[in-house]
């Protein structure tokens, strides 16, 4: 019996009243309960009401297309993963134990690893429109001021469900709208509801003035009683940092306690830089001068950044993420991904924000960045698609720092793993796997979920959280706000 890795085998536009209207129908939707109850009378609770979440057991994937993202030993034809108590034991041929899933005709690969994203204004999805006064940084300022921690806690829970639904198994929470302490412990309650592996980055409140230093006590509290909140250890805490720059400079002695007060605490920093690439040069070169840079410190977006900053990054060894569906929509640029990638810096993608994105498609997001890659350099073949899927996998996860636990299918890391069916209409001729995968998929096609062990989609249905229940809980925390911002 073969154990661990072996060689590989292998039109118009909606006037302002209808689309007021429609929005005001949607959430009515919500507030009404106008959903079947059945789902919600299958899911497992725990003695608290909150969804339950499934064991981990042990079983066997089998016979299916197997694609590591470990280049030593590559894909499997007819394959199968074993996983015991969360974790991977063994892949490749002749592998058994547990019960045994039939993986015949399916696509086995890593989860997703998403890098950055505000998954507290995922109820503003697609909020950003047309005019100057109704863009995303005006919109998400308004609505997010008036957000209670039960409405973070309904938009975590819509991304988190969302992200199980498309595939994507570990998510960075950047949280910059930290109102209170309860705001901060209702975003990580809906990420641990859910069962994602995930980061929590705790910010600063929107509408925070540019001259006032963030209250401390939310992310102090967090990191004192961190262990009440880790999900047992699926959950992981940081600092989503304001930095040196938002609409204009901010000064050091507003933004260095901030800093000094993460690096006190041992946790991970993540900040916006260089992001419009028109008029953002020179802010990583005064990072790198006020010795704001690290292995410990994420840089978000960071297009405009010349040859001479990047050697700054590679060289404070501080990681990237990217996400070229947001920053195109929003405008900043192309992203400068094959540059980044001739580097040692980690890079990852993100998702960033439905209110301007909406679908939060992570694979749509990695054939974008692909794509983005081969028109800049005018060639069909600048990127493979074997490249983009890495970096939604074993990249995502070293940008991440969790490497040695997820991104690629091992033995010893933990089963955080996904399962696609081509056996529908866009997907129903098999080619080149990488191809397909990265070209087709969408959340419809991911067939089943597996996050450390526990399956979390099934068959194509959620196992741990009742969609219905979710998607009322957004509707109505959307009306809510827009009652009192009188937004009509």
């Amino acid at each position: 019996m073969a154990v661990g890795l072996a060689p590989t085998l292998s039109g118009g536009a909606m006037c302002e009243t209808c689309r007021r209207d429609f929005i005001r129908g949607a959430a009515a939707l919500g507030t009404a309960g106008l959903f079947s109850s059945s789902v919600t009378a299958q899911t497992p609770r725990s003695d608290t009401g909150t969804p339950k979440l499934p064991g981990r057991g042990e079983f066997t994937i089998a016979n299916a297309y197997v694609m590591t993202m470990e280049r030593d030993f590559g894909d499997f034809v007819g394959g199968s993963v074993h996983v015991r108590d969360g974790e991977i034991v063994a892949v490749g041929h002749g592998v058994s134990g547990g019960e045994t899933i039939d993986g015949t005709g399916m696509i086995v690969m890593p989860g997703l690893v998403e890098t950055h994203w505000h998954m507290w204004n995922t109820i503003f999805r697609s909020f950003a429109g047309d005019r100057p006064e109704d863009g995303y940084f005006p919109t998400v300022a308004r609505f997010g001021q008036q957000m209670t921690p039960d409405d973070i806690f309904q938009s975590t829970r819509l991304s988190a469900a969302e992200a199980i639904n498309s595939g994507m198994t570990s998510v960075h929470s950047w949280c910059h709208n930290v109102r209170s302490t309860a705001h901060a412990e209702a975003d990580i309650r809906a990420l641990a509801a859910a069962g994602i592996r995930a980061r929590h980055s705790c910010g600063w409140p929107q509408g925070l003035p540019d001259t006032q230093s963030a209250d401390q006590t939310p992310i102090e509290t967090l990191a004192k009683n961190w262990s009440s909140y880790s999900n047992e250890g699926l959950l992981t805490l940081g600092m989503a940092w304001r930095g040196q720059f938002r609409a204009g400079p901010i000064k050091p002695e507003v933004y260095q306690p901030e800093f000094d007060n993460a690096r006190k605490l041992g946790l991970p920093i993540t900040v916006h830089v260089a992001s419009a690439a028109h008029r953002a040069v020179g802010q990583v070169e005064l990072l790198h001068k006020s010795k704001l840079m690290g292995k410990d410190v994420q840089l978000i977006h960071a297009l405009a950044v010349t040859p001479e900053e990047l050697h700054m990054i590679e060289e404070s060894g501080a990681s990237i993420s990217t996400s070229p569906g947001s920053e195109l929509r929003i405008g900043y640029g192309f992203p400068m991904i094959s540059e980044i990638l001739a580097t040692r810096i980690p890079i990852g993608i993100s998702i960033d924000t439905s209110a301007l994105t909406g679908s939060s498609n992570m694979f749509g997001v990695l054939k974008l960045t692909r794509d983005c890659e081969n028109a800049r350099a005018e060639s069909e073949f600048k990127m493979t698609a074997q490249r983009a899927l890495e970096l939604g996998t074993i990249e995502g996860a070293r940008a991440m720092g969790i490497e040695d636990k997820v991104g690629s299918l091992k033995p010893g890391k933990r089963a955080d793993l996904i399962m696609i069916s081509p056996n529908a209409l866009n997907m129903a001729v098999v080619t080149d796997p990488a191809h397909l995968v990265l070209e087709a998929t969408t959340p419809e096609n991911v067939d089943t979920v597996v996050i450390d062990g526990r399956i979390l989609k099934r068959g194509g249905k959620l196992t741990a959280l009742d969609t219905t229940e979710v998607i009322a809980g957004a509707r109505t925390a959307l009306a809510g706000i827009r009652e009192r911002t009188k937004w009509r």
